[in-house]
């Protein structure tokens, strides 16, 4: 079992927004705010960069993983464009999130509103190795949908 983690957070830029924290006992993410004075429009198809308004000091060994929200995504088509987004160990700027708008209609990201989810999460850093050949495994070189052939 993991250990708890204290993560130092400060609020940055004009927005004062809430302190993410987990909803329930069991959700594995805390919500990120959108750190806007005004609601930002997406129409169809567009994408717009969110600030939060939070840095955070996420310890080495670890990141922070920005997730979608399933009820915005629902609700009106927004979803995170690189999910998830990884925030850096080693990163100590503002934490923005990269919103899509995937519906027909347009979308409407309002001050303040939960635009995403952040996950702690373990980092291994590996050592590659450069050899001649791997090793053979029953799958092979087998690719895109070899899975669900059988």
């Amino acid at each position: 079992m993991l250990p708890d983690l204290r993560i130092q957070v400060t609020r940055v830029g004009p927005v004062d927004v809430p302190v993410p924290r987990y909803q329930t006992e069991g959700a594995a993410g805390m919500d990120l705010h959108a750190a806007i004075a005004s609601p930002v429009m997406l129409p169809p198809l567009s994408r717009a960069r969110i600030p939060t308004g939070l840095a955070f000091a996420i310890p080495a060994h670890f990141e922070g993983q920005v997730r979608p929200r399933s009820g915005l995504a629902a609700r009106s088509g927004l979803t995170v464009l690189n999910a998830p987004g990884t925030i850096d160990s080693d990163f100590r700027g503002e934490v923005h999130v990269l919103l899509v708008n995937v519906s027909d209609v347009p979308a409407t990201v309002a001050p303040l509103e939960r635009i995403a989810q952040m996950i702690i999460a373990p980092v291994a850093r590996a050592e590659l190795v450069v050899v001649s050949t791997l090793e053979a495994t029953v799958r092979g070189a087998a690719g895109y949908g070899s899975t669900g052939s059988s």
